[in-house]
């Protein structure tokens, strides 16, 4: 009978090669990590401190450092974090070099609801609590319950992803006939903008008002300005 030595070789190379694999696996999961790197996906607007996340990247009471990787648990690390409710996503992996990496997405609040106590929402129309280490430069609302977060949102949307307006307005606030009333940052006069709707509309009225009335310095001669009635802008003096 004749021995195919290739094949026998090749088994033998298989099977060293596994072997080099699993010793290797087996050293890397018992090392310990060397330190950990946290990175926020957002702006430097943080509310969220690092020293926060290093804590909830805490195992059972022991630094992570001092943990060999085998016995991370990563997932819940992940869970502990998006608990937080200052925080959108987390992603927690480690490197082969030994580096535990966090991924960290913050909540994004788009209003301050003025109530007791005070809170924000976010772009997803959720109650979001104020931070300790930092405050939101986001538009003030008074007057609304629960049941109005869905219908003035897109507003909320609007105004943030509108440089103008969002440089301008300053304050929402609901009126007893569920019309909204806008307050401006520079300017005295209020916007009587009524229902939450036709948005980009009213958008366009008041910057053509704006735009007219700087260019003819008569904006400080207004206390109100309309925008409800179609394809016009009513103008109260003082």
């Amino acid at each position: 009978m004749k021995i195919n030595w290739d094949y026998i070789k090749f088994t033998v190379l298989i099977l060293f090669v596994g072997f080099l694999f699993a010793f290797s696996s087996q050293r890397n999961a018992q090392r310990t990590l060397i330190e950990k790197h946290i990175v926020f996906l957002d702006d430097n607007n943080h509310f969220i401190t690092y020293e926060t996340v290093n804590k909830l990247l805490i195992q059972n009471k022991v630094e992570v450092t001092s943990i060999a990787k085998e016995i991370l648990d990563l997932n819940e690390m992940e869970h502990r974090l998006s608990k937080n409710p200052m925080i959108s996503k987390a992603e927690v992996f480690v490197t082969v070099d030994g580096i535990l990496g966090a991924k960290i997405k913050q909540r994004k609040p788009i209003a301050r609801v003025a109530a007791s106590p005070p809170f924000y929402l976010d772009e997803e129309g959720t109650a979001m609590p104020l931070s300790e280490v930092h405050a939101a430069r986001v538009p003030i609302i008074t007057g609304i319950t629960d049941a109005d977060y869905e219908e003035i949102l897109p507003l909320l949307l609007k105004i943030r992803e509108d440089e103008f307006m969002n440089n301008h307005i300053i304050g929402i606030q609901k009126e007893s006939d569920d019309e909204l009333r806008l307050f401006l940052r520079v300017y005295d006069f209020t916007i009587e903008f009524g229902k939450p709707t036709e948005i980009d509309k009213k958008f366009q009225k008041f910057k053509a008002f704006y735009q007219k009335t700087i260019n003819d310095n008569t904006i400080s001669a207004y206390n109100l300005v309309n925008l409800k009635v179609n394809n016009q802008v009513i103008g109260t003096k003082k």
